[in-house]
């Protein structure tokens, strides 16, 4: 993932925007009133949480991504706004040097790797006698086959070398093998397979980008049950959440992500219709793994099974957490503060045997500080969520849909078959709920608690308030400032994978930045059109945005490649070089014709206003609903005839396009080795 992604993964654009625009939510997508021009009457700008883009729809006539938006906002350039989001993200922006280079070359071919090992783990699964019985456990847990195919389920080979001497006749070596996490050395000395004869599940980051394994024991007799591929610059479990790749989508329409424990949950889940599942594999929450949900949905469920979530692990997990806070160092104290909870939340921070997968004391102070809401749905006793899934999908629902907020579910679990008139009892209850008031930082919210814990108990609900004081406000500050975020060490990042950002867009930056000159014609042509001429508007994606527009600017310089040279930023020479692929791809190193580029062009305009029509047709729908906030008939009627203007507009333009697309077609002109996209039905 590059820096850029990165910062795209972790910002939310609502979040970002909603601090200088009051939002409303319509469906899936939020309007309000732009804030680049005057205007208090029509509600014309619109953000888009699935693309992360925003667009006016106004006098202003822009839009962008978070990037654009801060270029907008601040008057900045990319390389500032790249500074100021990526303060904001907590991350550390510095110089590529040759040894990140190497690394991204080793990383590519480390993922190389990995996909190997999902197709050779599949095969062994469904094309040898090992597998069948596997395959016979899996569905009588009521796994069907598709389900298996689309998560990848594979099975690693019951002997110690198998998959070792597979990938080493692959021409990978030793050390290769152990970084990728898939051997490991013995004590005796040499290598041996690290996943030995369990089910293995492909874990991918939010991108889709295969990262590591988990496994799963066939022998009941091997222990431990689970285990995952190591930690290493592809896989950092604490900072990903199984499934989150084909459940991103489900989870905004859904304004909501459930997490299981396990990864045949998830496939359950998913079978079942509920793609919202993921899973955090069998770790604490982190912050990390909220911070990404937080962009799809701020409502987050815990679908814990009964031994997490019960009374025992709930009292265990209190005590460990006190205990915890006890032997914390006032260096620690102070980083938990600041925004390290790794203490606090981390199992393998502290030396207890039995320490639960979830700190309850620890995620409430997550959901402050992240503005977030966290609840626990309970499910019964001695059924797994797979279980209960794929019996009753109603039951499913039910149970989420009466998942409680944790203090609650913390009180619960603490009363649960006690006798709570013991005065005794009583006195220990309150007390060691009353902490977990205290972190609860929304004064409405802690004394509705209070309220109802003290009415269940029997007391007087005066005795929680003393100790529940407002706290300081642990709110991000504003993006303008730059958020105060954990400053983290930046991991190299592999090169992007093929396809992304999308092949059209990058094969046209390739040509425009190997032939720059070609801009002259293309305008000329456009012009002729009435077309726009070529910008940063015509890429979605912000890294060739930027240097969109530094191609543009070169032309104009005596040195033009002086000029590019000195102006780009170190974290955009990933996308360039991706660019210059993709272009290479189809022509090698023969330069692009005249008409080969005005195509490419043509092509890249078609998929932008195919683009800015859909937005048109959301907004359109939007101002016909009577909470758009049009103040009047007057109102109603400009917003509906500004965008209807519009619509025309693109529909001339369109129309102008498909007719020289097809008259090139006609006269055995075109010539272009790319996709025609699919086009969007408009009203």
């Amino acid at each position: 993932m590059t820096t850029v992604e990165e910062i795209k993964a972790r910002v939310d654009i609502v979040d970002l925007v909603g601090e200088t625009v009051r939002l409303r939510r319509s469906g899936k997508n939020y309007t309000g009133f732009c804030p680049f021009h005057a205007n208090v009457h029509t509600p014309s700008f619109a953000v888009f949480p699935d693309s992360g883009t925003w667009r006016c729809f106004g006098a202003c006539n822009e839009g962008g991504d978070i990037f654009r938006y801060v270029m907008k906002k601040e008057g900045c350039d990319f390389p500032e706004a790249l500074r100021i989001l990526a303060e904001r993200a907590g991350i550390e922006l510095h110089p590529r040097t040759q040894e990140d280079v190497r690394a991204e070359e080793e990383h590519a071919r480390l993922r190389t790797l990995l996909e190997l090992a999902e197709m050779f783990f599949r095969n062994t699964l469904i094309a040898t006698p090992a597998g069948a019985p596997v395959l016979e456990y899996l569905h009588h847990r009521g796994l069907s086959d598709s389900t298996l195919e689309a998560f990848g389920v594979g099975l690693a080979p019951a002997g110690w070398e198998g998959g070792t001497a597979f990938f080493r006749s692959k021409g990978y070596t030793d050390a290769e093998l152990e970084e990728a996490g898939l051997a490991q050395e013995r004590e005796s000395g040499g290598l041996r397979d690290r996943f030995h004869n369990r089910i293995t599940i492909p874990i991918r980051d939010a991108s889709g980008k295969l990262c590591g394994f988990g496994a799963r024991i066939v022998d009941p007799n091997d222990q431990p049950k689970f285990i995952n591929s190591p930690q290493s610059p592809l896989f950092d479990k604490g900072r990903m959440l199984y499934g989150l790749d084909r459940a991103s989508r489900a989870i905004r329409a859904a304004s909501e992500a459930v997490l299981v424990e396990g990864y045949l949950d998830v496939m359950a889940a998913h079978q079942a219709g509920f793609e919202n599942v993921i899973s955090p594999m069998g770790t604490s929450i982190t912050e990390n793994q909220l911070r990404m949900l937080k962009r799809f949905s701020k409502r987050v469920v815990l679908a814990l099974d009964p031994d997490s979530a019960g009374n025992a692990a709930t009292l265990r997990g209190l005590e460990i957490a006190q205990e915890t806070l006890q032997r914390v160092s006032a260096s620690d104290h102070a980083k938990t503060i600041s925004g390290d909870k790794s203490i606090l939340l981390n199992p393998e921070s502290f030396d207890h045997a039995a320490v639960p997968s979830f700190d309850f004391r620890g995620l409430i102070q997550y959901e402050n500080r992240l503005q977030t809401d966290i609840r626990v749905a309970s499910l019964p006793k001695g059924k797994d969520p797979d279980e209960v899934v794929l019996e009753s999908a109603e039951e499913w629902r039910k149970i989420i849909a009466n998942a409680q907020p944790m203090v609650l579910h913390v009180f619960n679990s603490l009363i649960q078959g006690q006798n709570i008139n013991d005065p005794k009892l009583k006195a220990m209850i309150a007390a060691k709920i009353k902490p977990i008031l205290e972190d609860v930082e929304n004064k409405v919210e802690r004394d509705a608690y209070a309220q109802h814990i003290a009415r269940v108990l029997h007391l007087d609900d005066r005795m929680f308030m003393p100790g529940l004081l407002p706290k300081t406000s642990r709110r991000p500050a504003r993006w303008r400032a730059g958020a105060p975020a954990r400053t983290e060490s930046r991991v190299p990042s592999p090169a992007p994978a093929a396809g992304r950002p999308e092949i059209q867009e990058s094969y046209n930056l390739g040509l425009l930045f190997r032939e720059p000159d070609q801009l002259f014609r293309i305008d000329r042509s456009f012009a002729e059109m009435k077309l726009d001429r070529i910008g940063a508007e015509d890429f979605t994606e912000p890294a060739f945005a930027a240097l969109i527009d530094l191609v543009r600017g070169s032309l104009l310089e005596e040195d033009a490649e002086e000029y590019f040279a000195s102006r780009i930023p170190e974290d955009l020479h990933d996308a360039l070089a991706s660019a210059t692929d993709t272009f290479r791809k189809y022509h090698g190193e023969e330069a692009a014709s005249t008409e080969e580029a005005l195509e490419a062009m043509l092509r890249l305009r078609q998929r932008t206003l195919e683009r800015q029509m859909a937005d048109l047709r959301f907004y359109l729908l939007e101002v016909e609903q009577p909470a758009s906030g049009m103040t009047g008939d007057d109102d109603l009627h400009e917003a509906r005839h500004n965008a209807l203007e519009r619509i025309n507009r693109i529909r001339d333009s369109m129309r102008g396009i498909d007719r020289a697309l097809l008259e090139r077609f006609r006269n055995g002109v075109s010539r272009l080795p790319m996709p025609r996209p699919p086009r969007i039905e408009v009203p």
